[in-house]
């Protein structure tokens, strides 16, 4: 059964988690990484990778789900940096 701080965990997740696609959808859709730094987007997705861990030992269902998909969406964009820089014209 989910307890109440897991709830307010998945709500969190899910805020958190969301406030992400609006930036990979403008970016997929310009094209313009210019405003992105890749460092930052490299050092967040290695955070993002140790909260997956420690939510897998948890068994956080809340910080699993969220680092996964926040993990997926960061490795768009770090993508978009590199593919969008290389192919200005």
């Amino acid at each position: 059964m989910i307890d109440n701080y897991e709830i307010i965990g998945l709500i969190a997740a899910t805020l958190t988690t969301a406030s992400f696609i609006p930036q990979v959808y403008k970016t997929w859709k310009t094209k313009d990484v210019s405003s992105l730094s890749l460092t930052m987007y490299l050092v967040f997705f290695t955070g993002i990778v140790l909260w997956l861990i420690y939510g897998i030992h948890l068994k956080s269902l809340a910080m699993i789900v969220s680092n996964i998909v926040t993990g997926i969406l960061a490795i768009m964009l770090i993508v978009f940096k590199l593919v969008y820089t290389n192919n200005k014209n």
